[in-house]
């Protein structure tokens, strides 16, 4: 069993809280998860799948099913199916907290964003807690294999196949299964086939600055169509747009956001790469590795701290920078290089922002210095500075 760093998390908004809710695709661990931390509470939470019609059918009178177990942690999954249930949620549990009980009554699984959810349901503000779930992350596996990771994803089902072929066959089906299945029952009429393609467009663009106009026309669509699929796939946390920094340094400055593929798994099935080789001699290889090591960094930065990238129209550029506050300016340089080298263009991007950390994050295992300034670091070892960096060390 692999043990994921949101557990402790988690824990603690739960003692904090009324609710939690963990967010997060399909298949990425939630339920896992959340029984996972059930085991630790008694008497022993009841678990409702909200896609099965019988546990459903339990939820018909919600309010009195749950007074009835009023003494008992409830765990509701695939939350989005069933949003009206936020209206009951929120006057039980506020009937809760008047008798006494403050915090621990509810885990809600969800494979929507809050922004998609907020459309058909009350909100809960001040009562839960959310938490996104990533995919498994190198610090959480006892392997420092990370070529492993990158090609088969986070997904857990994905990345503990027994062989490549196995794990490739496992997310096409994940990615049939979404489009024909998952994705229509919230409601979006969308074609499968013009959905996968618009994926896999983006797969072939990782790491590229959004352009609407160029997806619009080679879909054949309008640029509202294309923005309202991004919104889509970003709302089931399937993609990410990297947001520009955008300050006032005198510069003409990139506006558009980076798209990324979350998981590198699912890019490499949209492009149907099986194995190490077929990467190494794809296109994509520096965009899939630029990817794969945002995500990494990003996917569990605390609420504070904002990721961007930095890009002008002279050059100057900086491949993931993470912005803490009180001027703390982290700048991550990434490139799939065994002998990394500062560039000019990074240099310059580090002084107009002035960065107060600079990093290259590279694919070998030993740290050393680049410049005075700029240290050549792994990837695990870059996940760790970077947490203590965050945590005022």
């Amino acid at each position: 069993m692999i043990f994921r760093q949101a557990e402790a998390e988690i824990k603690e908004l739960f003692g904090q809280f009324p609710a939690v809710g963990i967010l997060g695709p399909r298949q990425i661990g939630k339920t896992t998860l959340a029984l996972q931390i059930a085991g630790s509470i008694s008497p022993e939470p009841i678990y409702l799948d909200l896609e099965s019609p019988t546990d459903l059918a339990k939820l018909t009178e919600p309010e009195l099913y749950f007074a009835e177990h009023s003494d008992r942690v409830i765990i509701l999954d695939e939350i989005q199916r069933v949003p009206e249930l936020f209206a009951p949620l929120r006057s039980i549990i506020d009937k809760r907290k008047r008798k006494g009980q403050k915090s621990g009554q509810f885990i809600i699984l969800g494979s929507a964003s809050l922004d998609l959810l907020k459309q058909s349901s009350e909100s809960l503000a001040g009562r839960i807690a959310y938490k996104t779930l990533s995919g498994l992350k190198p610090t959480e596996l006892e392997s420092d294999n990370n070529n492993k990771l990158w090609l088969r994803g986070g997904f857990p089902d994905s990345y503990l196949a027994k062989d490549d072929i196995s794990s490739f066959n496992w997310r096409q089906n994940f990615i049939t299964t979404y489009l024909e299945r998952d994705i229509p029952q919230l409601g979006v009429n969308i074609p499968a086939f013009t959905l996968h393609r618009f994926w896999t467009m983006l797969a072939h663009t990782q790491g590229g600055i959004l352009n609407s106009s160029t997806l619009a026309k080679g879909l054949g669509n309008s640029v509202p169509t294309i923005n309202r699929y991004l919104d889509l796939l970003h709302d089931l946390f399937l993609i990410r747009k990297l947001q520009p920094w955008a300050s006032n340094v005198g510069k003409r400055l990139v506006k558009s956001p980076k798209v990324y593929i979350r998981d590198s798994g699912l890019t490499h099935a949209l492009l149907r790469i099986k194995d190490m080789e077929e990467l190494w001699g794809n296109p994509v290889v520096g965009g899939s590795w630029e990817g794969f090591i945002v995500e990494m960094l990003i996917a569990d930065l605390p609420s504070w701290a904002s990721p961007y990238f930095y890009r002008t129209s002279a050059g100057a550029e900086i491949d993931l920078l993470i912005d803490a506050g009180n001027k703390k300016r982290i700048a991550i340089e990434i490139k799939r290089s065994m002998t990394p080298s500062v560039t000019k263009g990074f240099t310059i991007g580090c002084d107009d922002v002035k960065a107060t950390h600079r990093y290259f994050v590279y694919p070998g295992y030993e740290r050393f210095p680049l410049s005075k300034e700029v240290t050549a670091i792994p990837l695990r070892e870059m996940m760790e500075e970077l947490s203590l960096i965050l945590k005022g060390r």
